[in-house]
């Protein structure tokens, strides 16, 4: 999701790589959801995601639309996102106050409070100053913070991903027929969500095949 914000209002100025440390222990939350409650339409997917989530709960996508995930335009491109519950705003993962599925976490989970800017053909993280509630964190590596074996294959993808969706939201900013612009969006989700991958074969090369061929952007 593209934010049009000021960094100097939202970090603290550094930018971070993921060998640096920043204050982001929080003693395990030590009881606190606060991150996972009210957060809307924010916690958007990427396939890893959902790929990790439906392995996880043994099902298809389809099956846990209007459940456990929502779909949304976002900058113009139908994403899946995670759906908070009605009752509290809260994530529907979030069970007696703790994350069920920690182990397999989205992306955007995995780095808050940290963010990402996107710059020179790469990113840097920035840590957010005053999103997480919890006061005086401690140091924590970033690489050891977001919690994925293969950062650097889990970097690429981000890059990627990101690189990615850009394009296409390139491309359907040019349009002017809605159903083409509706079709150009749900194909997204078709190839890269909806469309199951090879639990067997390697997650990442599968999604850099079907980028290499999306028909779009030949």
């Amino acid at each position: 999701m593209l934010r049009d914000v000021s960094m100097e209002e939202i970090s603290d100025g550094k930018k971070y790589t993921k060998h640096d440390m920043a204050r982001l222990g929080c003693n395990d939350c030590n009881g606190c959801s606060q991150c996972c409650e009210k957060m809307g339409d924010t916690i958007v997917l990427d396939p890893l995601d959902v790929y990790r989530i439906t392995k996880h709960l043994n099902c298809d996508f389809q099956s846990i639309i209007g459940t456990y995930i929502d779909l949304r335009i976002v900058d113009g491109v139908c994403l899946p996102g995670i759906r908070m519950t009605d009752e509290t705003g809260a994530c529907g993962f979030l069970k007696g106050g703790r994350c069920s599925i920690h182990a397999i976490r989205p992306g955007i989970c995995r780095l808050f409070p940290l963010g990402r800017a996107y710059e020179d053909g790469s990113f840097y993280y920035f840590l957010q100053k005053d999103e997480c509630a919890v006061k005086n964190r401690s140091k924590v590596k970033i690489s050891k913070w977001i919690g994925e074996d293969d950062i650097e294959s889990y970097e690429k993808f981000v890059l990627t991903w990101h690189n990615f969706l850009i394009r296409i939201r390139e491309m359907v900013a040019k349009m002017d027929d809605h159903e083409e612009i509706r079709a150009a969006s749900m194909m997204v989700l078709g190839n890269f969500f909806v469309a199951p991958y090879d639990a067997q074969c390697d997650f990442y090369e599968q999604v850099y095949e079907r980028i290499e061929a999306y028909p779009l952007l030949k």
